[in-house]
Protein backbone atom coordinates (compact mmCIF):
# COMPACT_ATOMS: atom_id res chain seq x y z
CA UNK A 1 0.00 0.00 0.00
CA UNK A 2 1.11 3.10 -1.31
CA UNK A 3 0.15 6.72 0.61
CA UNK A 4 0.26 10.51 -0.61
CA UNK A 5 -0.39 13.24 1.42
CA UNK A 6 -1.42 16.23 -0.59
CA UNK A 7 -2.41 19.90 0.61
CA UNK A 8 0.08 21.06 2.52
CA UNK A 9 1.19 24.71 2.90
CA UNK A 10 2.15 28.00 4.16
CA UNK A 11 -0.65 29.96 6.32
CA UNK A 12 -1.06 32.68 8.58
CA UNK A 13 -1.81 31.88 12.22
CA UNK A 14 -5.76 31.18 12.86
CA UNK A 15 -6.05 30.27 9.32
CA UNK A 16 -6.92 26.70 8.04
CA UNK A 17 -5.66 23.74 5.87
CA UNK A 18 -7.13 21.02 4.93
CA UNK A 19 -4.48 17.56 4.12
CA UNK A 20 -5.42 14.76 2.07
CA UNK A 21 -3.62 11.06 2.09
CA UNK A 22 -4.52 8.93 -0.79
CA UNK A 23 -3.92 5.18 -0.43
CA UNK A 24 -3.30 3.30 -3.56
CA UNK A 25 -5.73 0.20 -2.95
CA UNK A 26 -8.56 -0.86 -1.10
CA UNK A 27 -8.28 0.06 2.62
CA UNK A 28 -10.24 -3.03 4.62
CA UNK A 29 -7.23 -4.32 6.56
CA UNK A 30 -6.11 -1.00 7.39
CA UNK A 31 -7.81 -0.97 10.98
CA UNK A 32 -6.49 1.99 11.91
CA UNK A 33 -5.04 5.19 9.63
CA UNK A 34 -3.46 8.55 11.34
CA UNK A 35 -1.88 11.87 10.80
CA UNK A 36 1.42 12.43 12.69
CA UNK A 37 4.15 15.41 12.52
CA UNK A 38 7.83 15.92 12.91
CA UNK A 39 9.91 18.95 13.41
CA UNK A 40 13.14 18.95 13.25
CA UNK A 41 15.06 17.79 15.87
CA UNK A 42 12.02 16.47 17.53
CA UNK A 43 10.83 12.79 17.84
CA UNK A 44 7.87 12.63 15.50
CA UNK A 45 4.32 12.70 17.25
CA UNK A 46 0.70 11.53 16.71
CA UNK A 47 -1.61 14.06 15.76
CA UNK A 48 -4.94 12.03 15.23
CA UNK A 49 -5.96 8.55 14.31
CA UNK A 50 -9.43 7.28 12.92
CA UNK A 51 -10.31 3.48 13.01
CA UNK A 52 -11.85 1.47 10.52
CA UNK A 53 -15.47 1.96 11.90
CA UNK A 54 -14.57 5.82 11.76
CA UNK A 55 -13.94 6.57 15.62
CA UNK A 56 -11.23 9.13 15.92
CA UNK A 57 -8.67 9.55 18.37
CA UNK A 58 -6.78 13.36 19.09
CA UNK A 59 -3.82 14.62 20.38
CA UNK A 60 -4.94 16.94 23.32
CA UNK A 61 -2.65 19.71 21.57
CA UNK A 62 -5.11 19.68 18.54
CA UNK A 63 -8.67 18.87 20.32
CA UNK A 64 -11.11 21.30 18.60
CA UNK A 65 -9.25 22.36 15.99
CA UNK A 66 -8.41 19.43 14.26
CA UNK A 67 -10.67 16.95 12.68
CA UNK A 68 -9.80 13.41 10.68
CA UNK A 69 -11.97 11.77 8.62
CA UNK A 70 -12.01 9.50 5.49
CA UNK A 71 -13.92 8.76 2.48
CA UNK A 72 -13.72 4.99 1.76
CA UNK A 73 -15.41 5.29 -1.71
CA UNK A 74 -11.84 7.04 -2.62
CA UNK A 75 -9.56 5.23 -0.11
CA UNK A 76 -8.65 9.13 1.28
CA UNK A 77 -7.86 10.41 4.34
CA UNK A 78 -8.11 13.58 5.10
CA UNK A 79 -7.32 16.20 7.99
CA UNK A 80 -8.92 19.54 8.61
CA UNK A 81 -6.97 21.79 10.41
CA UNK A 82 -8.20 24.91 11.52
CA UNK A 83 -7.19 27.87 13.84
CA UNK A 84 -3.65 26.93 12.76
CA UNK A 85 -0.63 27.87 15.07
CA UNK A 86 2.65 28.55 14.63
CA UNK A 87 3.54 25.13 16.73
CA UNK A 88 1.44 23.31 14.38
CA UNK A 89 4.36 23.99 11.84
CA UNK A 90 5.68 20.59 10.98
CA UNK A 91 6.07 17.52 8.64
CA UNK A 92 2.88 16.15 8.81
CA UNK A 93 2.88 12.21 7.59
CA UNK A 94 -0.25 10.25 7.02
CA UNK A 95 0.10 6.55 8.51
CA UNK A 96 -1.49 3.32 8.69
CA UNK A 97 -1.38 -0.21 10.97
CA UNK A 98 -3.18 -3.20 10.43
CA UNK A 99 -3.72 -3.20 14.24
CA UNK A 100 -6.60 -1.17 15.65
CA UNK A 101 -6.30 2.37 16.59
CA UNK A 102 -6.86 1.47 20.77
CA UNK A 103 -3.94 -1.49 19.67
CA UNK A 104 -1.34 1.04 17.55
CA UNK A 105 -2.24 3.81 19.15
CA UNK A 106 1.12 6.07 18.85
CA UNK A 107 3.35 3.08 18.71
CA UNK A 108 4.71 3.74 15.01
CA UNK A 109 6.53 0.78 14.61
CA UNK A 110 3.02 -0.58 14.53
CA UNK A 111 2.41 1.43 11.51
CA UNK A 112 3.71 -0.58 8.41
CA UNK A 113 2.69 2.32 5.50
CA UNK A 114 3.39 6.04 5.64
CA UNK A 115 3.66 8.66 3.16
CA UNK A 116 6.32 10.60 2.29
CA UNK A 117 5.42 13.77 4.39
CA UNK A 118 3.47 17.27 3.63
CA UNK A 119 5.29 20.53 4.98
CA UNK A 120 3.16 22.95 6.97
CA UNK A 121 3.90 26.43 7.67
CA UNK A 122 2.14 28.38 9.95
CA UNK A 123 3.44 32.12 10.73
CA UNK A 124 2.48 34.32 13.28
Amino acid sequence: VQLVEVGGGSVQAGGSLRLSCVASEYTDTLRCMGWFRQVPGKEREEVALIQSDGYPVYAESVKGRFTISKDYATNTLYLQMNTLAPEDTAIYYCAASLWYCAAAGGRQDLYPYWGRGTQVTVSS
